[in-house]
C-alpha cells in the first residue's frame, strides 16, 4: 500500500496528463480505447496484444495506468500482466474484460475492473474518475456505474465505508 500512496502523491504534484498503456488483443477495441483516452485528456502510450509485449512496454514506458484485458493473443495471461505491472513496473492496472469471473479475489493488484461490453460514456466516466483518484489520492464520490474497484483501492481512496454500506 505504501508504494501506491507514493505514486498518488507523485501524480498529484506533476500536473501532467495521465499516461495510459492499452493491453488488448482486439485491434478495433484498442484503437477505440486510444481515442477515448485522448478525449478525456490523458495520453495513450501504446498498445500491447500479448503478455510479453505488455510487460516489456510497461517496463520501458512506466505507465500511470494500464487497461488490461484478461484474454490476450497468447491466452488468458492478462491477470499475470496486471500483477507484474502493479508489482514490478510501478503502474496501476485496470481490467477491461468480459472475463470478470477469472479475476482473483485480490484483483491481481489491479485497482478494479470494467466489464465488457461497455459503453463509450461508461469508459470515459470511469477513466475520468480513476484519473482523479490517481492524481488526488481520494475518490471524488461514489464509483461510477460499470466500474468495480478492488477492495484495497476502495479503502485507499476512502470508499471502504461506502462499500461496506452497499454490501
Amino acid at each position: 500500500m505504501v508504494r501506491i500512496e507514493l505514486k498518488n502523491k507523485a501524480l498529484g504534484m506533476s500536473g501532467r496528463a495521465l499516461e495510459v498503456l492499452i493491453v488488448e488483443d482486439e485491434m478495433l477495441l484498442a484503437v477505440e480505447l486510444e481515442h477515448l483516452i485522448e478525449e478525456i485528456g490523458c495520453h495513450p502510450l501504446g498498445c500491447a496484444m500479448n503478455s510479453e509485449e505488455a510487460v516489456a512496454l510497461a517496463q520501458q514506458l512506466h505507465p500511470d495506468l494500464a487497461l488490461v484485458d484478461v484474454h490476450l493473443s497468447d491466452g488468458p495471461t492478462g491477470v499475470d500482466v496486471a500483477r507484474k505491472i502493479s508489482q514490478d513496473c510501478g503502474g496501476v492496472a485496470l481490467f477491461m474484460t468480459a472475463n470478470v469471473k477469472r479475476l482473483p479475489e485480490d484483483f491481481a493488484g489491479a485497482c478494479g475492473v470494467i466489464g465488457k461490453p461497455y459503453s463509450e460514456h461508461g469508459v470515459k466516466t470511469a477513466l475520468t474518475y480513476l484519473a482523479h483518484c490517481l492524481r488526488e489520492g481520494y475518490a471524488p464520490g461514489s464509483t461510477p456505474v460499470g466500474l468495480t474497484l478492488a477492495p484495497a483501492y476502495a479503502a485507499l481512496w476512502g470508499l471502504d465505508q461506502t462499500l461496506a454500506q452497499t454490501a
